[in-house]
């Protein structure tokens, strides 16, 4: 590879370079299907009416902590083409636990870190990947074809009142389509 092309065709993250995201914090997430394609179903009369594979990835999202125990999952639905999601990272969990109170958790001073991307294993970026293959994996059953977009976007929910608004928006997010 020579010098000139260096960086030139590389896509910038959508990342916050600043962020570990592997940290403590609560996030809201959203993944789109590959071309906005209404895998998941459709909105009648402002409820979401689940396809199969809308069923699939219902059931993927709600199983992420079964994979990821130290993930809380907060406020969900799955569109026609996309899906909505607060992920709480908390790795306070233990086993043990049967109950943990999470108020607080997402709203900490954002850390300065010097890793970037932070452990691979349990950041923000594995759950989200193995939603995406979970779901993949069962859709491409029923439909050969389903592909998700290759990104994906998050928000780091800073305060109690950008929490609500976003539960709220996701809660509403029938109803407004």
């Amino acid at each position: 590879m020579t010098a000139r092309f260096k960086n030139k065709y590389r896509i910038a993250s959508a990342r916050a370079s600043w962020w570990d995201y592997g940290a403590d914090a609560a996030y809201f997430v959203t993944i789109c299907t590959k071309n906005r394609i209404s895998d998941f179903g459709k909105v009648a009369n402002g409820v979401m009416e689940l396809s199969n594979i809308g069923k699939i990835a219902h059931q993927c999202w709600e199983e992420i902590p079964v994979h990821f125990p130290f993930v809380i999952l907060g406020e969900s639905v799955v569109m026609p083409d996309h899906v909505h999601g607060i992920v709480v990272i908390d790795k306070t969990i233990t086993d043990d636990a049967n109950i943990v109170d999470t108020q607080d958790l997402a709203y900490l001073p954002l850390p300065k870190t010097t890793n970037k991307f932070g452990p691979q294993s349990k950041n923000l970026a594995s759950i989200i990947r193995g939603f995406k293959i979970g779901v993949t994996k069962s859709a491409r059953l029923i439909n050969p074809n389903f592909a998700w977009q290759p990104r994906y976007h998050d928000r780091i929910i800073r305060n109690q009142s950008e929490h609500d608004r976003i539960a709220l928006y996701i809660q509403n997010n029938p109803m407004n389509w």
